[in-house]
């Protein structure tokens, strides 16, 4: 059957990554070619996905420098053996400061070329009598919003970059411009998550008009972190489309131009806007 050329078939990869580098780019190469086998022409993979390591520090020691390594290379490798466009979720890349990393989501086409970078702005800080997190102590902020285009069967099609902890900030996506989805790759934790995770993805897509997808760590990992999961898919309405409560995995679904479309133009928000 062919495919309506309107639409772009996409999915979602959910983990649960471990201390093992080897062992995660492995399950993500299983899954993606799943998704593909699927007819996915786009997959996401979640933040952290080549390392939850048992300390934060773990992920300095196999950071890479942009453009180069042995994570970049099996990534574009991936993209060019399943003939897919790879939002590969976040992987840690040279700082400045040689004690932190930049969290980066690095996008590849189907050919294998990297057409797209973004790194994470907004770091997460969190603390309980039980949970601590402090992602400026290994992680340096970037400095720019990131987005993408991509031209299949001769319609362009528009993306967000955000990763996991900048779903709070709806000014980012406010900048970010007019898209047709936003897709963000997400370690979201099971305490925030159960109360914010949904609420937020259903806002971004209601006040923006568009789709969102987000792939997220789902479950508990041998550090003893666990994550909330519920990867979804989001239409420009805010219903929930297709979701993974938790566990390894990937879901399914389709971008519409045509529902977006019919979303703008009975509720035209987006040129309403005074600010």
């Amino acid at each position: 059957m062919p495919r309506n050329s309107s639409e772009l078939s996409i999915a979602s990869i959910q983990m649960v990554s471990t201390p093992s580098l080897n062992e995660n780019l492995e399950v993500a190469a299983r899954l993606i070619k799943a998704a593909a086998d699927s007819e996915a022409q786009l997959a996401v993979l979640p933040e952290y996905f080549c390392l939850m390591g048992l300390k934060d520090t773990d992920k300095v020691k196999i950071r890479e420098a942009a453009g180069s390594g042995p994570i970049q290379e099996r990534l574009a490798e991936m993209a060019k053996e399943n003939s897919i466009y790879l939002v590969a979720g976040s992987i840690p890349l040279e700082a400045k400061e040689s004690n932190k990393v930049l969290n980066t989501s690095l996008v590849f086409d189907p050919t294998g070329k990297q057409i797209a970078r973004y790194d994470k702005m907004h770091l997460f800080g969190f603390q309980t009598e039980d949970e601590r997190y402090e992602e400026s102590e290994t992680i340096a902020a970037g400095s720019q919003p990131g987005k993408f285009a991509i031209s299949v069967n001769e319609v362009d099609w528009y993306f967000g970059l955000s990763i996991c902890y900048d779903l709070r900030f709806p000014e980012l996506y406010r900048a970010l411009g007019q898209v047709d989805c936003h897709i963000i790759p997400a370690a979201f934790t099971y305490t925030t998550g159960k109360d914010h995770w949904e609420i937020l993805l259903r806002a971004r897509a209601i006040e923006n008009q568009c789709y969102v997808l987000s792939s997220a760590q789902g479950g508990l990992h041998l550090n003893q972190r666990r994550t909330w999961g519920e990867s979804m898919l989001i239409d420009p309405w805010g219903d929930v489309l297709s979701n993974l409560p938790e566990g390894e995995g990937f879901i399914q679904g389709k971008l519409s131009k045509n529902k977006l479309k019919e979303v703008r133009s009975k509720l035209p928000a987006l040129k309403h806007r005074k600010l």
